[in-house]
């Protein structure tokens, strides 16, 4: 008759054994079935874009770190950074070199369309739709990993115009905004202010933001492209829901 040792050694090794099989058989459906890591989504398409704008200004000492953020994501594939440097720090002891009034006009549009208080410095909008202090890349990321592709339209861009096609027709007519931006990131001698002293890159700097018009729905062809206010320039359509509503689509000119 087995000892009571005997048995538990046959106990163990049946337990060993059941588990064995076990393994084998969920190996056999992962490699059935692929990986048991959760799925992903499908990129968004080549055409679409997440677009990230940065309020800033050469005159704010919390500034520099949502610079350095929109620069890394400068290089991100799919993304369109734009910097507005807005003109309300100009009377604080250094007036920015990058900033204008329209500028400054832009960001209180999205304190109607996103319901804000005021208007502050470093801030990140994305997509026109949400919008998170410009030093806190994580949450960036998160917002930009939320973006989803809003819009059938497409954006073509012919000789100096850009033609709409495509798309349901919005609610409201939607402004179409031509925007051109630095291609590469520039740095700036601040002399006086909270960062006097320092040398602070900026990229995708905005130097134009003109209004071209509105979209109802349909085919539209007549929008002219004005000559940008200096060579060199990057060149990006937006189609945007009025008062600083949800951005519909982007494009980049690929010329």
């Amino acid at each position: 008759m087995p000892s009571a040792v005997q048995r538990l050694s046959s106990d163990v090794r049946r337990r060993l054994i059941l588990f064995a099989s076990v393994g084998v058989v969920a190996g056999a459906i992962i490699a059935a079935h692929g990986s048991a890591r959760p799925a992903q989504a499908a990129p968004a398409p080549a055409d679409d874009l997440t677009v990230v704008e940065l309020f800033t200004s050469q005159g704010c000492s919390s500034c520099p770190p949502a610079n350095a953020n929109l620069a890394t994501l400068s290089q991100r594939p799919g993304v369109l950074t734009l910097s507005f440097n807005v003109t309300y720090w100009d009377d604080l002891g250094w007036p920015d070199t990058f900033a204008k009034p329209a500028f400054t006009g832009r960001q209180r549009d999205y304190q109607q369309g996103l319901g804000t208080d005021n208007v502050w410095t470093p801030q990140v909008v994305v997509d026109g739709r949400s919008h998170v202090v410009g030093q806190r890349l994580s949450q960036i990321e998160d917002l930009i990993a939320r973006h989803r592709p809003a819009s059938t339209l497409q954006i073509e861009f012919r000789d100096n115009g850009v033609g709409l096609a495509g798309g349901s027709a919005p609610a409201r007519p939607a402004d179409v905004w031509l925007v051109r931006y630095e291609p590469r990131p520039i740095a700036v001698p601040v002399e006086r202010g909270e960062n006097g002293g320092r040398t602070l890159p900026h990229a995708s700097v905005v130097r134009d933001l003109v209004r071209l018009g509105a979209w109802s729905g349909g085919e539209a062809r007549g929008f002219a492209l004005p000559a940008p206010s200096r060579p060199g320039l990057l060149t990006a359509v937006l189609v945007q829901a009025p008062d600083g509503g949800p951005i519909l689509k982007a494009a980049k000119d690929p010329a």
